[in-house]
Formats: C-alpha cells, sequence, structure tokens
C-alpha cells in the first residue's frame, strides 16, 4: 500500500480529503497498527464523510521515523497536527490502545481551544480511570508474539519473515511500553456521548467493563457487541462501519455506498 503525506501534515492520512464533507471521522490505530488499518473504511463512507486517520510514527511510511512512548507526548502531538485540519464537527474513533489516545487527544484538543467531538467512540479497551499497567514491554520477543497470537490480528506469515519480524515487533514493544507505562490523571469528563464497540470474544474488554467510559463522557454511553474476538473489527467491518454512522447520525448510514458501489 502506497501512502501520500498530506501538505500540511505528516501525522495524518485523509483518504480522500473531502472539503464538503459535514463530518470528519478521526481515527486512532491499536498497539503496533498503523493507518493502513482503517485504510478499507474510505469505501464504505458517504461523501458528507471524510476519513482522517492518525499514522503513528515508526511504522508503515514513517518506519525509521523516531517513536513516541509517552502518551502525554503522543496525544499532544497528534492533537497539535488535527487542529490545523478539523474545521467541521468531528468524531474520533479509537481501537485498542487508540482509545485511551482518543481520550487523551481529545484532552489536548480542548486545551488548544478546539470544541469537543461529537461522539467519541471507543473500541476494545476498557475506560482509562485507573493505571492498568502491564508487563509485556519488558518480556522477550517470544513473550512479545505470545501476546499477539493471545489478542490475533497478526498474520502469521509476517512473525515468520525474521526480518519483517524484527521491524514489526520494534513498535509493538514501543506501543506496549507507551500503554503499559500510562498513567490516566482524574477523569476529566468530555462535552460529549460515549460509544463503545467491543467482539462478544474479545478478551481484553467485556460488556459491564465498557460501561466505565461513562464517567469520560457527558454520562451517556451505549455498548454496541459485535461476534468476534479482540480484531473484531476486520469480519466485521462492514457491520462496524454502518453501526458507527448510524450512532453519528441516521442519515449518513442511508447515504453510505452500497455494494454495487464499492
Amino acid at each position: 500500500m502506497q501512502f501520500r503525506r498530506t501538505a500540511d501534515t505528516s501525522w495524518l492520512r485523509r483518504w480522500p480529503v473531502r472539503p464538503a464533507a459535514r463530518v470528519q471521522l478521526v481515527c486512532l490505530p491499536h498497539a503496533g497498527g498503523g493507518a493502513s488499518a482503517f485504510r478499507g473504511w474510505s469505501a464504505l463512507l458517504p461523501e458528507a464523510v471524510e476519513l482522517v486517520v492518525v499514522q503513528y510514527p515508526g511504522r508503515e511510511d514513517r518506519f525509521g521515523e523516531p517513536m513516541v512512548d509517552r502518551m502525554t507526548v503522543l496525544a499532544e502531538r497528534i492533537a497539535v497536527d488535527l487542529a490545523g485540519v478539523l474545521d467541521r464537527p468531528y468524531v474520533l474513533f479509537g481501537h485498542s490502545m487508540g482509545s485511551a489516545v482518543a481520550y487523551e487527544v481529545a484532552r489536548a484538543l480542548r486545551a488548544l481551544g478546539l470544541p469537543a467531538p461529537r461522539r467519541l467512540v471507543a473500541s476494545g479497551r476498557e475506560a482509562p480511570v485507573r493505571p492498568r499497567g502491564g508487563q509485556v514491554h519488558l518480556g522477550d520477543d517470544d513473550a512479545l508474539v505470545a501476546e499477539l497470537d493471545r489478542l490475533g490480528g497478526t498474520a502469521a506469515e509476517i512473525l515468520a519473515d525474521p526480518e519483517l519480524r524484527a521491524a514489526v515487533l520494534g513498535y509493538v514493544r514501543n506501543d506496549y511500553r507507551l500503554i503499559e507505562t500510562y498513567r490516566p490523571g482524574p477523569p476529566e469528563p468530555l462535552d460529549c456521548p460515549v460509544t463503545v464497540f467491543t467482539g462478544d470474544r474479545d478478551p481484553e474488554l467485556d460488556a459491564e467493563r465498557a460501561r466505565e467510559w461513562a464517567a469520560l463522557g457527558d454520562g451517556r454511553v451505549d455498548v454496541v457487541t459485535f461476534p468476534g474476538g479482540h480484531f473484531y473489527l476486520g469480519p466485521q467491518r462492514t457491520e462496524v462501519v454502518t453501526t458507527l454512522l448510524r450512532r453519528i447520525d441516521p442519515a449518513l448510514a442511508a447515504h453510505a455506498p452500497t455494494a454495487g458501489d464499492r
């Protein structure tokens, strides 16, 4: 997959740029993930939605750039770049680690004087209302691979290739260090509702813990459960995007491309 940097930032990918869109959908990938995780969503979105995906450094077209392993630094840098492109109502969607990043980015955007997102959508991770910690980033490569196997979502052929494995595990370890050393402060509720997506076989999040996200929004929270594990997003992509559009505005789902349009 070829990536093109936008003229105004290296942190964001807009597929495609839609100046007439009514809503901007900002997606933040999981630990070890890159912007390509959401590339396929563009074909499922109506013209009224512009897809904006964050590309963390150290992977894909930013491979070789210094990685960031501190949550506050990551959120602030993302927020600065987003502040230059968010000129319409927007929604933040984060998967797994990206859910915590999305919340911290929303806080950073508020500090920059931007309005709250129309909605925060958290996927596959509990609310950052307490330190979670973890030791995965301190383990050897085999321990990292075991964690990836536990959650799924990483192709076996990638981990079987020594060069690819070394590259992938480098940024996976960085991201686990970031999320495992993340120490959220006291809850700072956002002025927006929160929707939580999870898989019915996700070992990381069940419906009961998902409702703890209510403390980080305006009190309104709904939980949507899809068939699948932690990476339910792949096999359920069409249903996930359709459900997301309905939460933003039912009219958007009605105007999404049909199978014959893709």
